[in-house]
């Protein structure tokens, strides 16, 4: 009987140790970039190291108030892409730690720039330029001159004809926001943003849903990052990719380690893989065309090339701060979003 028992609690030993094992190869990965890349990230990560990757798909403004609204019993591990200003807030307000991946040499100034201004509480995975693109054959049926600049979105004649994410949920349209209030002064910036919201068809969650409308021939014109208009047009759908003329703003899209992730081993291991020249190299198989972090990673002829883009100095630090953040949110919603149309 003894020995039994003995046997009993070795096996019972024994099973505890391989479901605690089990559990340590997991990793919850929160994505806000686009689907298809979402699922590579996932999927190639997990034939990499044979870690099983749970992984959810939503924007960057609804991820953060996941984030935030689980910070009392965190169920994710890594946060990985959407646009920096919610990471940078996300930091700020403790809901992800520092970490210092042993790959941040391989890695350009501006990635490394944004772990600085977060205390490394995220880093730079990509970048890429804001803007716009149109559906050229319903440009040309609704007889519509073709737009050049962020001023021209704003004439009668296009009214019902532009899309753009809501600034609350996407981290496009927050962008979007911010680089108008920087570009312009917040006081014509937020007349822009009136003028825009009478020709706005809709206010999409997703902040690439507005130009794949428009790719599929659903909407006119989508305000988007330049990146995923070209995505729709090497994709083969009638879309013109625009650069605005006034110049305009950027995003560091970004990664950042959840504070009490139950996988903390598992989400450095994807942090560090996640930027390497293998994985960065990834978003060329689903067209991808933002600007890689990695200086040694691949980059598409089909991607905007940055250095023809008037871009704004984007205050990161401050359009990423929480208060700053909320104060424009907060400005929209009372005096832009309530406007008839």
């Amino acid at each position: 009987m003894k020995r039994l028992s003995t046997l009993a609690l070795t096996s019972i030993v024994a099973l505890g140790a391989g479901v605690s094992a089990a559990q340590a190869d997991k990793l919850t990965l929160y994505c806000s970039a686009q689907e298809d890349w979402c699922q590579l990230m996932a999927r190639s990560f997990e034939d990499a190291t044979g870690i099983d990757v749970n992984m959810t798909r939503k924007s960057s403004g609804e991820t953060f108030a996941q984030i935030k609204a689980e910070s009392a019993n965190p169920k994710g591990d890594v946060w990985w892409g959407g646009t920096g200003d919610p990471h940078l807030q996300a930091a700020e307000e403790n809901l992800t730690m520092a970490y210092v991946s042993p790959m941040r040499d391989q890695l350009h100034d501006w990635a490394i720039s944004q772990a600085t201004s977060a205390g490394d509480k995220t880093i730079g995975i990509y970048s890429g330029a804001l803007g716009y693109g149109y559906n050229t054959d319903l440009l040309a049926a609704n007889n519509l001159p073709e737009p050049s600049c962020w001023k021209d979105l704003l004439k009668p004649e296009y009214k019902g004809h532009v899309q753009m994410a809501n600034p609350n949920s996407s981290g496009t349209a927050y962008t979007t926001l911010a680089s108008m209030v920087q570009l312009f002064g917040e006081d014509e910036g937020f007349e822009f943003m009136k003028g825009l919201h009478a020709n706005i068809n809709q206010y999409t969650k997703s902040g690439s849903a507005p130009i794949k409308a428009a790719g599929r021939g659903e909407n006119t014109i989508g305000i988007v990052f330049m990146h995923d208009a070209v995505k729709q047009a090497v994709s083969g759908f009638p879309v013109k990719v625009v650069a605005p003329c006034e110049g305009t703003g950027y995003e560091i899209g970004s990664m950042s380690i959840i504070e009490g992730a139950r996988n903390e081993d598992e989400a450095k291991k994807f942090y560090d893989w996640a930027l390497s020249t293998d994985a960065q190299n990834l978003a060329l198989e689903v067209n991808a065309f933002q600007v890689p972090s990695n200086t040694g990673a691949e980059m598409s002829p089909s991607a905007p090339d940055m250095s023809t883009i008037t871009l704004i100095d984007y205050d990161f630090k401050t359009y990423g701060s929480s208060a700053e953040r909320k104060r424009l949110l907060q400005k929209w919603d009372e005096d832009v979003s309530t406007l008839p149309q």
